[in-house]
C-alpha cells in the first residue's frame, strides 16, 4: 500500500489522473443533484453532464495505472543501477491501518462505478431527447426540427419513429450517428440532406407501435380552405369525403388497403421513390399481378415493400407549400382576410428569393409595405399595423419551410399524400401501369375520396352536416 501510494503521488500522471476522477466526480453528481431539484440547462448542459464529463471520468481512471505502471518501471530501473526499489506492500488485513485503506479503497471503487453507471444512463437518456435531436446539429438539424415543432407528431420522441424499441436498432443508429457526428464536425454533409433516409427502421415496427392497419378508419369528411387572388380574397372552400378504409372483419377496401396484414405490394422505383417502373401486388386470395410502366428501367433502380412512409413520407417532417400556407393562415385568422390583394401579394412575396431567413423577413415586410403605399395608400396609413403583424406572420412562414443555408427552397421536400404538390397517389396510379394482360393501376380519384364541393364559398354540404 504504501509502495501504491507513492507511486500515485510521486508520479505525476497518476497525480493528474486522481485530480481528473475527483474534479468530475464531483461535477456529475452535483450536475445531477441541481437536475434532481428541476435545474434544466437545455440541451447542451445534458451533453456536458451526461456525455463530456463521464469521458473525462473515465480518462482520469485510466490515467492512474498507467502512472503508477510508469513509475515502477522506473523504480525497476533505479534497483539496476543498485538503488534499493521500494518495498512491495504487504496486505495484512490484520493490520487496523491496512484493513481501513482496503476498506476505503473498495467503498471509492464501488463509488465509482455508481458514478459511472448512473453517467452512462443519463447519457443514454439525453441522447434519447428530442432537444439533443433537434439542437445540438442545429444548423443540419434546424429544418426538420422546425418542421417537427408544427407536426401532429410534436409531443412524441425522436427516438420513437427513427429507433423503436429493442436493443437492435438503438445500437445501430447510434453507430450510424457516428459518422454523421463526424460529417457535422469536419463540415462534410450535403446540403440539402437527401431524402428518403434508407436506413430507417420499417415503418411496422414503429408506426404501428400507435396506429393500428387493422382498425376500421372508414370515411372521413376533409375541409380544405382556399381563397382566390381577387381584392377582396374571396374565400372558397373544398369538401372531400376521404374514404381512408382500413380492415373491418375480413374485408378491408380504402386507401388503407394497402397495408392490410394480408397483401403485400412491393415496387421498383429510382433512388428518391419518385419515379416506379414496376408494381408487383399479391392480395389476400394469394393472387399475384405485376403492373409496367412502359420505358426501360435505368441502372440503380430498386425494389423496396411498401409500408406506411411511401406516401406519409414526412408524417413529423412536413414543408408546406406557399399557397397552402396562406390559406391555412387566413382561414385560422393568422392573416387578415379584407386587406385587398393579401392572398396574391402573400404567395408572391413568400416565392421571391432571399439569400437569408432575415433578409426574407426584411423584404417581404418591404415588399407588402410597398404595395399597400403604391396602389392603397389610404389602406397603408390607416392600417398599418395590420400590415406589418401580417409581414410578421409571413416571415414565420417562410422561415418554417425555406433555408436557403441549408438550401432548401419551396419544393425541395416534396409530400406524397395527395397529388397536388407532388405526384403522390400518381406515381403509381396513372393508368400507365399495366400488366400483360392489359389491367391498369387506376388513376379514378373515387378509389381515394368523393367530391363534394369544389371551391364553393358557402358548401351546402357543411350546412348539411352542422344541422
Amino acid at each position: 500500500m504504501k509502495s501504491f501510494l507513492i507511486a500515485l503521488t510521486r508520479n505525476p500522471i497518476s497525480l493528474f489522473g486522481a485530480a481528473v476522477v475527483t474534479a468530475t466526480a464531483i461535477l456529475i453528481v452535483t450536475l445531477f443533484t441541481l437536475e434532481l431539484f428541476g435545474f434544466q440547462g437545455g440541451p447542451y448542459s445534458g451533453i456536458i453532464a451526461y456525455l463530456i464529463v463521464p469521458v473525462l471520468f473515465i480518462a482520469g481512471l485510466l490515467l492512474i495505472p498507467l502512472g503508477i505502471f510508469r513509475q515502477r518501471r522506473s523504480d525497476r530501473l533505479a534497483a539496476a543501477r543498485g538503488e534499493a526499489p521500494p518495498a512491495f506492500p504487504v496486505l495484512d488485513l490484520n493490520d487496523p491501518s491496512i484493513r481501513n485503506r482496503a476498506l476505503i479503497f473498495a467503498v471509492l471503487t464501488a463509488l465509482n462505478i455508481v458514478i459511472l453507471a448512473t453517467a452512462t444512463y443519463k447519457g443514454v437518456e439525453t441522447m434519447d431527447t428530442t432537444q439533443f435531436c433537434g439542437k445540438t446539429c442545429h444548423s443540419v438539424m434546424q429544418p426538420e426540427f422546425t418542421a417537427f415543432q408544427r407536426s401532429p407528431h410534436a409531443h412524441a420522441r425522436c427516438v420513437d419513429c427513427h429507433i423503436g424499441p429493442g436493443a437492435g436498432w438503438f445500437v445501430k443508429s447510434k453507430l450510424s450517428g457516428v459518422g454523421q457526428v463526424v460529417a457535422v464536425a469536419t463540415g462534410h454533409y450535403p446540403r440539402p440532406i437527401p431524402t428518403p433516409v434508407h436506413n430507417l427502421r420499417p415503418a411496422r415496427e414503429t408506426c404501428e407501435q400507435c396506429h393500428w392497419p387493422s382498425k376500421f378508419v372508414g370515411d372521413r369528411i376533409k375541409v380544405i380552405p382556399g381563397f382566390a387572388d381577387d381584392e377582396a380574397n374571396g374565400e372558397q372552400k373544398t369538401v372531400l369525403l376521404m374514404r381512408v378504409g382500413g380492415k373491418q372483419g375480413s374485408v378491408s377496401k380504402g386507401i388503407h388497403w394497402h397495408v392490410d396484414p394480408g397483401v403485400s405490394i412491393r415496387y421498383l422505383s429510382d433512388d428518391k421513390r419518385e419515379t416506379i417502373y414496376e408494381v408487383e401486388m399479391k392480395n389476400a386470395q394469394g393472387e399475384v399481378r405485376r403492373f409496367k410502366a412502359q420505358g426501360d428501367v435505368p441502372k440503380g433502380a430498386v425494389w423496396r415493400t411498401m409500408d406506411c412512409v411511401d406516401c406519409h413520407n414526412r408524417p413529423s417532417h412536413t414543408f408546406h407549400p406557399p399557397a397552402e400556407e396562406v390559406d391555412a393562415a387566413m382561414s385560422d385568422g393568422r392573416l387578415p382576410k379584407d386587406l385587398p390583394f393579401l392572398h396574391r401579394e402573400s404567395i408572391r412575396l413568400l416565392k421571391a428569393s432571399y439569400p437569408s431567413q432575415e433578409a426574407a423577413r426584411q423584404g417581404i415586410a418591404q415588399g407588402l409595405q410597398d404595395f399597400y403605399t403604391k396602389q392603397y395608400p389610404a389602406v397603408a396609413s390607416a392600417k398599418s399595423a395590420v400590415i406589418r403583424d401580417a409581414s410578421a406572420v409571413l416571415g414565420v412562414i417562410y422561415s418554417s419551410n425555406v433555408f436557403p443555408a441549408m438550401d432548401i427552397g419551396w419544393g425541395t421536400y416534396p409530400n406524397h399524400i395527395g397529388h397536388e404538390s407532388s405526384p403522390g397517389c400518381f406515381r403509381c396510379h396513372d393508368d400507365a401501369h399495366k400488366t400483360a394482360d392489359g389491367r391498369t393501376i387506376s388513376q379514378d380519384c373515387s378509389l381515394c375520396h368523393g367530391l363534394l364541393a369544389v371551391q364553393e364559398k358557402d358548401p351546402a354540404v357543411l350546412k348539411s352536416l352542422q344541422q
